[in-house]
């Protein structure tokens, strides 16, 4: 009787291996059940947030701060140009190329293709001095420490643009089942968050009381950032992204004309929202 618990207890532990077995063999890995190793690129563009900043401006024969000033971006809607190879950096865009280093977590560079705009024909406070005072149409009478910005004595933007170039360091949590979701190859659903910092690099448009216009690329300071966002990936391949992102930028060297004793300074909070559009592959 024992023999024949135990020849009875053998086949039974050689039928579920085998189940096992059969079932290893039969549900292979998913594509997307495993990230290491797979690149990642994807453009889109953003609106652009930004909180008010002091600005400094500081030559041969000037030094002044004009304090809690307005910036906008410079939205240009949805519009060709985001996929006209002749025009797609005018625009406000985010370009980013990625690699996983590991299922969760991926390293990646890319530029924050922002604008910057002071705000015009605002009213604000102002220290120091610098030459030709009143001659801009800027003073107000019986306001000392006040100006109006008039386009006579500053025109001031960032919006060839306010380029953040930055390496980030995300992670990627894949939430398809919360929607019922199993076949991720078809649809998958992630989380993503990360950290970056990196260099910021405009080409601003400055006029400044009555001087030349001046547009050139610059390194004018630096920032840091972080941000989350959600993404669809469509049959193993591609993807739409969107993205809440925000930072700090800290602009210390702001060439304003040809003279490189011209220089402005200012530092900002600044906030995004981003759809992006993408790809990711193994090589």
């Amino acid at each position: 009787m024992k023999s024949i618990f135990k020849l009875f207890s053998a086949l039974c532990l050689f039928a579920t291996a085998t189940s096992f077995a059969q079932e290893a063999v039969t549900t292979p890995l998913r594509y997307t059940d495993s990230n290491k190793g797979k690149f990642y690129i994807y453009w889109g563009g953003n609106r652009g947030y930004f909180t008010n900043s002091d600005i400094r401006f500081r030559g041969d024969d000037y030094d002044f701060t004009i304090k809690d000033v307005q910036a906008s971006d410079k939205p240009k809607g949805w519009h060709v140009d985001y996929i006209n190879p002749g025009r797609m950096t005018i625009p406000q865009t985010n370009l980013r190329v990625g690699y996983f280093i590991s299922d969760k977590y991926n390293i990646s560079i890319g530029v924050d293709h922002m604008k910057y705009v002071m705000d015009q024909n605002k009213t604000v406070n102002i220290s120091g001095y610098y030459p030709g005072q009143g001659s801009y149409g800027e003073t107000i009478p019986g306001e000392p420490g006040k100006v109006n910005l008039t386009e006579e004595f500053l025109t001031f933007e960032h919006t060839d643009g306010l380029n953040y170039i930055n390496t980030e360091i995300n992670r990627v949590d894949d939430i398809s089942k919360l929607f019922g979701l199993w076949n991720t190859d078809k649809v998958q659903i992630n989380l993503t968050e990360g950290v970056g910092f990196g260099l910021v690099f405009p080409k601003t448009n400055t006029k400044l009381l009555g001087k030349e216009r001046y547009d050139e690329f610059h390194v004018a300071g630096l920032g840091f950032s972080a941000k989350a966002g959600l993404n669809v990936t469509f049959f193993k391949h591609f993807f739409v992204q969107a993205e809440l992102k925000g930072g700090y930028i800290d602009m210390y060297d702001v060439r304003t004309t040809s003279d490189k004793a011209d220089k402005a300074m200012h530092n900002f909070w600044f906030g995004q929202t981003v759809i992006a559009f993408g790809g990711i592959f193994r090589l």
